[in-house]
């Protein structure tokens, strides 16, 4: 039997942001706006539609996104932001968002979160 998480507790607000590529993991970086990630930024959701100076960010719910380095781990885990628009496991001496990863696809280097 597979399961899906697939928009399962989706909570999408639109940002000002420009630039952003969609399926990327951004920040806040001022009133009402995000921004890119750089290597090690907390990350407050995942953009799920971009278009001009706008964007829509996925703030709650489950949602897959890439990840580099180790695979995170099933469970409870810390996840930064890998600067390349996706996530990485917080290794020594990093604290990262605690998030419950629901699944982890080490073919496809993606990693299902509960934001």
């Amino acid at each position: 039997m597979n399961v899906s998480f697939n928009g399962v507790g989706q909570v999408c607000a639109t940002f000002l942001g420009e630039k952003l590529a969609e399926g990327h993991v951004v920040k806040l970086t001022g009133n009402g706006t995000v921004g890119e990630c750089a290597a090690g930024d907390a990350f407050c959701g995942v953009t799920t539609h971009c278009c001009g100076d706008a964007c829509t960010v996925q703030v709650c719910g489950f949602a897959t996104v890439r990840y580099s380095g180790s695979a995170p781990t099933v469970g409870w885990s810390a996840l930064l932001a890998d600067g390349s628009g996706g996530v990485k496991a917080a290794g020594t001496g990093e604290t990262g968002r605690q998030m419950p990863v629901v699944d982890v696809d080490t073919t496809g280097k993606t990693v299902t979160v509960l934001l």
